[in-house]
């Protein structure tokens, strides 16, 4: 996290999402996990939507971090196609998945929320960095993961300019 980051989102940590999510991913064939991951893209990015509801002021720069959380999820799931079998695991997981997500936003206001999911996004690009890193990975998976970091952080910048502004 960079020094503006952090000065940004004063207050609570953010949570090792990995961390938090790893009894779910623990029992994921490696191809898996970034579709699994793809799946939470999702689910930030319908965060992201329901936020914008609440905070119309701010909703212009929320939508545009939905948009780029799907544009990471379709991308991972053209570049780690899985099979119907496969699919149908990693969908059994979206309760729970859903469940640990939403349970870190318990209890902030709105604007907390947000400053978490900024630190969330830098999270997020680490997550694509490593994936994007491991050995053998082909060029063009590397490539296109670098985009995903990108716009994760991106959207973590989308958010610090939000709050910045948040009571201006």
């Amino acid at each position: 996290m960079s020094a503006g980051a952090a000065a940004t989102h004063p207050g609570r940590p953010a949570p090792n999402i990995a961390l938090l999510l790893a009894p779910l991913t623990r029992g994921l064939a490696e191809e898996e996990r970034p579709v699994f991951l793809a799946r939470l893209e999702r689910l930030a990015a319908e965060r992201y939507r329901a936020w914008a509801q609440q905070a119309p002021q701010h909703a212009e720069a929320l939508l545009a971090c939905a948009a780029s959380e799907e544009e990471i999820a379709g991308k991972a799931e053209r570049l780690f196609p899985v099979s119907a079998a496969q699919n149908a695991k990693l969908d059994a997981l979206l309760p729970e998945a859903r469940r640990v997500y939403g349970a870190m936003f318990v209890g902030l206001a709105l604007r907390e929320q947000i400053a978490l999911q900024a630190r969330a996004e830098l999270q997020g690009a680490n997550v694509w960095r490593a994936i994007a890193a491991q050995p053998g990975m082909p060029e063009t998976r590397r490539d296109a993961l670098a985009v995903c970091s990108a716009l994760e952080e991106a959207s973590a910048a989308r958010l610090d300019a939000a709050l910045a502004a948040w009571d201006v």
